[in-house]
Order: C-alpha cells, then structure tokens, then sequence
C-alpha cells in the first residue's frame, strides 16, 4: 500500500470513528446536548480535528442519515428481483417497518429530525437525494402494478405519496410509543397486523 492509499484510509477510518461516537452520543445524550466538543473527546481528538471532516453538527447528522438510507436501500434492493409487483410492494413495506424496528434512532434521523434537511438547505441544495431514490423505488413498483392492471383509476404520484405515508405513519406511532395506553389488545402486535389489513385492502385494488 502506497503512502496515498495508507493516508485515503486512515482518514475514512477516522471519519468513520467520528461518525460512530457521534450516533453512540446523540443516542446517550440527545442530539440537542451533544457537541462537537463532545464528539472529538469521545475518539479523543481535537476539536479541530472534527472540523476538517465535517462543517457542523448537521453536516455529520446528514452522513449519519445517509449511512441509514444506504443501509435501508440494500434491504430493498434484495426485492428488486421478486417478478410480482404487488407482490414486491407489499415486501417493501415490510421491510421499511422491520427497519424502522430494529433501527429506532436511525429511522428518527431518517425521516423526522430536522438537522439532515438544514443541512441541505445550508448547502443550497434543494433535493433530498436519499429520500428521493428510495421514494422512486416505491413509485416505480407502483407503477408496475398500475401497467398489471392494479389501482385502476388512481394516479400514481398521490398513490405512492399514500403509501409511504401510511407505512411511515404507522413506524413512527410505533417507535414513538404512542400504540401504548390506548387499550389495543396486544400493543405489541398490532404494528403487523395493522400492515396485514392494509395489504389486503390495496391487495383489492
């Protein structure tokens, strides 16, 4: 290995050690109380050091959250070569809500707070390029079932929008515990099997 090559990864590594104490903090502490100050004593650097990989506390909340949606991506992607494409919409909303469940504060960085889009906003960049990619497989699944004779009459756009609205609605109550205390027979099911009566209802469709 070259003295480029050695230097290219020592600086991915230390980029990558930055990133996980910053998401080990913002879980521990909150993202309101972590600091980059609080980051740089965590791997022990300086805060200087902190400040030539990333701009600010957003900028690293924006890496975070696009690691999230690289992750979340290659879940999907495994679906891509079901043929069915109801069969591959109703996999995909699956698989969004077992993320949601198994990655709670990702997914809340993902997709409710809002330091990612600041982020993009202070770089004058006005598309959400993670969210827009993983909407577009969405989109594109629907609109195959719409070409198999699937949703007759609905548009497409609005019915994706629907869609994801919907499986995110039902992730977010979740993982927020807002199932809780409003007397369902089992709380801890009800996520599922709430996903279960919404395929059959577009199953219909």
């Amino acid at each position: 290995m070259g003295v480029s090559e050695r230097k290219a990864k020592e600086k991915e590594e230390l980029k990558s050690r930055i990133l996980q104490a910053a998401k080990k903090l913002f879980v521990e502490k909150g993202i309101d109380q972590t600091t980059i100050r609080n980051i740089a004593n965590e791997i022990e650097y300086s805060v200087g050091t902190v400040y030539v990989y990333y701009k600010d506390k957003n900028d690293i909340l924006h890496d975070l959250h696009s690691q999230g949606f690289k992750q979340l991506g290659g879940e999907m992607k495994v679906l891509f070569n079901v043929a069915d494409p109801m069969e591959r919409l109703k996999a995909l909303g699956k698989t969004y809500l077992s993320f949601a469940l198994e990655n709670p504060d990702m997914y809340d960085l993902m997709f409710t707070l809002k330091g990612p889009m600041d982020f993009l906003e202070s770089m004058h960049q006005e598309e959400w390029n993670e969210g827009k990619g993983t909407f577009d497989v969405l989109r594109s699944t629907v609109n195959q079932c719409m070409e198999t004779g699937h949703f007759s009459g609905h548009q497409l756009e609005p019915l994706s929008f629907a869609i994801w609205s919907t499986v995110h609605g039902m992730a977010s109550l979740h993982n927020s515990q807002r199932v809780k205390g409003v007397n369902f027979e089992d709380p801890n099911t009800i996520l599922m099997k709430a996903y279960e009566e919404f395929v059959k209802i577009i199953d219909r469709e």
